[in-house]
Parts: structure tokens; C-alpha cells; sequence
């Protein structure tokens, strides 16, 4: 595992290292290195993923109130902003000498086999419920735990339809699907342009089909041991295709993410899958609109979500750890994150599930309610999506993207399911191969 993350962080083209390099002086002292102070005050920079954008304001709010609170404290915001995977902006950060203090880690183990971010410090790990451990460690400070994705839909569009109870089979949910489509109706928006979304679909039918019945599926791939190529992804995959192919509105290629809640609020589709952060932009955008969310169930009527906890939140970088000012100041935000008064702020802007030992409320609405039920439903299988597993269940760390955008061709050409999932198993295997050397 070392030396794939090694290889893997260094594998990064010269050109764009130049190009980035140069324009980088914003953030840097005559010399090329990062300024760490700014007369009397510590500074620090912080990197988060973009993705969503009620997280991102969440977070750049909390950082104003921490500065307002802290003036001797400056916080350089270095969230990421550009097109390509929080993965890949990262990467390039720090092979510009900018990797961020604070980091929102997602790839931990990445990371820190490359020696590129330190544990977490013991008087933080404290204030976790029971953080998950990479080899006996703890290297984040989880921002929430993970909370069930499924249908959010409109409750004007079903009753329209003519739709009078929630689907209990996945046969039952197709045939709620023809009928939206009978009433003239799109069924389903998905945010094809930001390749992250694609995931939200992909991971449900794999979960169903997969992880549900084996965990360490992705382990045992590794090993070659199973297949893309077995019946049970095949099937998978298939559902994925012909659910594409046959309810998904057809800009979805071109449709962003942050898109998703106006189509369904605007009547342009009649549900979105997604998780439980969509709720604030849907009531922010329309207070009005009503709207409601349930888990897509399987074949048989068994439930299975996105609920397993993942080493992934607040992680310190190798570099800072050197300095112990700068070090106190980030301890000093983080803890300030976690209190109740901010966290709440943090958790209710998303719905998040909260990842402390101190169990922080806020007013939530009747769709976090279900969502918050099948997290408490002991017959709800809790799962993690495909590049969520760590340890030997950890995938190649650039084999998620390259997954997505080949079942996204695979949709558009109306291509063969078994032979995609052949050239799949292929370049999972060369991953695999690639990042041992």
C-alpha cells in the first residue's frame, strides 16, 4: 500500500506543475514558501471539497465566525473551485507547495501512506463517537457521518400521477416510474456533469447487488478472486443502464449538480436521487415546494443505504504538524467546529448526522426524519459506497472517476453490459498493477 500511494501522488504531469507553479504567488513569501504569519496573527490555510454548495457555504461561514471570535487567527481558504476530482485538486496543491494545512481528507489512506498528513491529535480524537482506525489510527475528524442517499421526489408530481403508496419492491418502484412517464412527466434528473453525482446511482445497485452480500468485495477483487464480469455486478449494471436509458431526463450529461433541485422544484422531473444535504437547497430555493424521500428498496423488498462510517473529515498535514503555533490554532478551530452552537449551524445547513460523543440537535423536517429512522432500523443493511471501503477493501484511488465516465459511455452508446464490465475488470487489474510497482 505504500508504494501505490507514493506512485500515485507523484504521478503528475511537469507541464501543469510548471504552469501551476507560476501563478501561485498569492499564497507565498519571497522565497517560494508559504507565509505563516501576518504580524501578530497565525495563519493557516484550509482545503474542502466544492461539491456540494450548501457544504461549502457551511464551512465558510463557520470559518468567518471563527476569525470574528479569533482575530488574533487568520484562515487562508483554499476551497477547491476547479473541474477536476477533489482527488486530482489536491494532488496538484501539493505539488505547487500549496497542500493545505486543514484539510478536508476523503482519500486518507493516500495520503497518509505518503507521509502528507499526521494523526489526529489525541485531545481531538476525544470528542469523536467511536472514529473509524486505518491500521490501528485515527486520521480524521469526521465533518458528519454518513447519511442514507435515496428518492426525493414531489409529492404534487406522485399525487398527479396518480401514485398513492411508497414502492416496496424495486419492481414497484419501476412501475412508479411508468407511470410519471404516462402522465407526461420526466421521472428522474441526474447531475451527469459533475462526475461525483454519477455515484449516487452506480452505488445503489451495487450495494443492493454486491456490497449488501459481501463487504469485502472490493478486497477480494484486488485479489482476483471475483469479477466485474460476475453475474451479480452484470445485474447490477444492467439496472444502472436501463434505468438511464428508459426514466433519467436526457440532458443529463450536460447537467451540473447544482441544477438537480430546480428541475424537480420547477416540475422539469419528478424525482432526484440523492442524499440528505439536497433537503436545505430544495426548502432554501422554495419554501414552499413539498416534497418527500424514501430508500429505493431491492428486488426482494430489503432495504440497504449508505450509513457505515469512512475515514474521511478534518486532517491535519504532515508540514503544519512541525509548527506548534499553527498547530493550536487548527486545534483551536476544530474544536470550535464541534461546538454544539457552531456544529448545529454546520449540521442543519446539510442534515447531517452529527459525528461527536456530544449528540448536537437541530430542527429537522420530515423527509430527515425517514432519513434519520432507516439509520435507527435494525433491517436496514448499512453499506459504503465503492470508493468509501478503506483498508484492504480500499480501491485504486484513481480507478472511481475513470468507473463513473465508462458506465456514463456505456449509457450513452447503449453498449453491451458484459463487455463494458470486461474492459472494467481490466483496467482495475492494471490499476492494481500499476500503483504495486
Amino acid at each position: 500500500m505504500l508504494k501505490m500511494a507514493k506512485f500515485t501522488l507523484s504521478a503528475l504531469v511537469l507541464t501543469t506543475t510548471m504552469f501551476l507553479g507560476a501563478c501561485s504567488g498569492s499564497n507565498s513569501d519571497t522565497n517560494g514558501t508559504r507565509s505563516d504569519h501576518e504580524g501578530d496573527k497565525v495563519s493557516f490555510t484550509i482545503g474542502y471539497a466544492s461539491g456540494d454548495p450548501a457544504a461549502k457555504k457551511a464551512i465558510a461561514d463557520t470559518i468567518q465566525r471563527f476569525m470574528k471570535a479569533n482575530p488574533d487567527i487568520k484562515v487562508k481558504d483554499y476551497s477547491e473551485n476547479s473541474s477536476s476530482s477533489y482527488l486530482d485538486w489536491l494532488k496538484t496543491k501539493d505539488a505547487v507547495g500549496e497542500f493545505p494545512d486543514l484539510v478536508e481528507m476523503r482519500d486518507t489512506e493516500v495520503f497518509a501512506d505518503a507521509g502528507k498528513i499526521v494523526e489526529l491529535p489525541s485531545d481531538l480524537v476525544q470528542l469523536l463517537d467511536s472514529p473509524p482506525a486505518v491500521e490501528g489510527k485515527v486520521w480524521n475528524a469526521p465533518l458528519s457521518m454518513n447519511a442514507p442517499q435515496g428518492i426525493i421526489y414531489s409529492k404534487k408530481a406522485y399525487a398527479d400521477a396518480g401514485i398513492t403508496e411508497l414502492p416496496k419492491t424495486y419492481d414497484e418502484f419501476i412501475a412508479i416510474q411508468e407511470k410519471l412517464k404516462a402522465s407526461g412527466m420526466t421521472p428522474l434528473v441526474v447531475g451527469g456533469k459533475d462526475i461525483f453525482h454519477m455515484g449516487f446511482w452506480v452505488n445503489k445497485f451495487l450495494i443492493d447487488d454486491v456490497y449488501s452480500k459481501d463487504p469485502n468485495w472490493n478486497s477480494k477483487k484486488t485479489a482476483k478472486k471475483v469479477s466485474f464480469t460476475d453475474e451479480n455486478v452484470v445485474q447490477a449494471m444492467t439496472d444502472y443502464k436501463e434505468l438511464f436509458k428508459n426514466y433519467v431526463d436526457k440532458g443529463w450529461l450536460s447537467t451540473p449538480d447544482n441544477q438537480t433541485a430546480s428541475f424537480l422544484i420547477t416540475g422539469k422531473a419528478a424525482q432526484l436521487y440523492s442524499g440528505t444535504w439536497m433537503f436545505s437547497q430544495i426548502e432554501e430555493a422554495d419554501p414552499n415546494f413539498e416534497y418527500g424521500f424514501y430508500a429505493v428498496p431491492d428486488r426482494k423488498g430489503k432495504v440497504n443505504i449508505i450509513g457505515l462510517p469512512s475515514p474521511a473529515g478534518w486532517s491535519l498535514s504532515a508540514e503544519v504538524a512541525k509548527d506548534p503555533e499553527k498547530t493550536e490554532a487548527i486545534k483551536k478551530f476544530i474544536r470550535f467546529f464541534f461546538e454544539p452552537e457552531q456544529y448545529s449551524q454546520y449540521l442543519a445547513s446539510i442534515n447531517g448526522i452529527p459525528s461527536t460523543k456530544e449528540k448536537v440537535k437541530y430542527k429537522t423536517g420530515e423527509a430527515m426524519q425517514v432519513a434519520l429512522d432507516l439509520m435507527n432500523d435494525p433491517n436496514v443493511t448499512n453499506s459504503l459506497a465503492i470508493n468509501n471501503w478503506w483498508g484492504e477493501n480500499l480501491i485504486q484511488p484513481q480507478f472511481r472517476n475513470w468507473f463513473y465516465k465508462k458506465l456514463q459511455e456505456m449509457v450513452v452508446n447503449d453498449g453491451d453490459v458484459k463487455t463494458y464490465m470486461q474492459q472494467v475488470d481490466t483496467e482495475y487489474d492494471n490499476q492494481v498493477k500499476a500503483n504495486s510497482m
